[in-house]
């Protein structure tokens, strides 16, 4: 166990965590809702600091990140917990164990460890991914560090619901991100996830505010999310961010306790780009359903075919010093 960043003591052996957006108010022996931060006689802890779970190396197009060191490695990696709980989770074994099952696991690597084996793996990059990462954040922020220090990129894979004093800390070492926006409607939040809309966004432009590069992923639930009002607010609140800002509208598969819903229909995915794209996005992709058009990356000027891509393998890529190979507008993004 070691301290945990960003509360405050309160009366009675009580303390109020401000790591993430739900501001946990925790009593003495008691977890958060994360399940990972713990109040042992008014000092908080993080349980999982150096717990890692879920190692990996993978294409930095899984997490997915499109215009963020395309075609490149990623070296990915997890503890267990999460401060959502979301009914679709589909990673649930893990984001659920210290709520469902009541145990923190994991096999010990120091900070220094995991960035000489990132290295040596020759990935470009490290995401802290699979669970939510603001809930291992002292972990993730010491790996970060040494990470930048040695030329290698921070990505978050985050429902986006971290704090503002945390989100500035890590801004420095962070790079990239790619932001889940689930939904539109706090009914959404409240019943699917356990959390809040509001805050969430407050938290994205927040990031976007402090420089990193987003791109933001919204996972299509039928009869859920996926009106078409819905999907306008969504498209209109990114564009508001700036219209360079990916947007990954993905295929839902049923899982965990959200086995009474369908798989999404390519053409709702299919109506969702189209959206986006008439909303003014300059970039908006189909995911989770390999071999489509809206997997790959075209200028948003030309219309030339730039990165053409099956699932998360990029099989062709014409873009030369960020410009559009065919009539050389800028393509956004870092390192493509």
């Amino acid at each position: 166990m070691r301290e945990a960043m960003f509360y405050q003591k309160l009366d009675d052996n009580k303390v109020k965590c401000y790591l993430c957006r739900h501001e946990c108010v925790i009593v003495d022996g008691k977890t958060g809702i994360c399940g990972v931060r713990e109040n042992k006689e008014g000092t908080l802890y993080t349980l999982v600091y150096g717990k890692l779970v879920s190692i990996n190396i993978d294409p930095v197009e899984k997490k997915p990140l499109y215009h963020f060191l395309p075609g490149t490695d990623t070296y990915s990696i997890a503890t267990v917990g999460c401060n959502f709980r979301c009914e679709h989770c589909q990673n649930y074994e893990i984001s659920q164990m210290p709520r469902e099952g009541h145990a923190i696991v994991g096999e010990s690597f120091s900070p220094s460890e995991i960035v000489r084996d990132a290295l040596a793996q020759g990935c470009k990059s490290i995401s802290y991914t699979y669970t939510e990462p603001t809930i291992f954040f002292e972990y993730a922020y010491d790996i970060a560090k040494l990470a930048k220090e040695e030329g290698l990129k921070n990505i978050f894979v985050t429902n986006g619901y971290i704090g503002e004093e945390p989100l500035r800390t890590i801004a420095p070492y962070l790079d990239a991100a790619n932001i889940d926006l689930k939904a539109f409607t706090e009914e959404f939040y409240r019943k699917i996830c356990g959390a809040r809309l509001e805050p969430l966004l407050k938290s994205i432009r927040l990031y976007k505010e402090l420089g990193i590069w987003i791109e933001i992923t919204t996972l299509i639930i039928p009869d859920l999310n996926d009106s078409e009002d819905e999907l306008r607010q969504i498209a209109r609140f990114i564009k508001s961010l700036g219209e360079e800002t990916p947007w990954h509208v993905t295929a839902f598969y049923p899982t965990y306790k959200l086995t009474n819903k369908p798989p999404t229909p390519v053409e709702t995915l299919e109506r969702a780009r189209k959206i986006g794209l008439e909303e003014g996005l300059r970039y908006v992709y189909e995911g989770n359903i390999p071999g489509t058009e809206g997997g790959n990356t075209y200028c948003y000027k030309c219309g030339e075919l730039l990165i053409r891509r099956y699932g998360f393998t990029v099989l062709e890529k014409k873009i030369k010093d960020s410009k559009c190979s065919a009539c050389g507008t800028e393509i956004d993004g870092i390192g493509l």
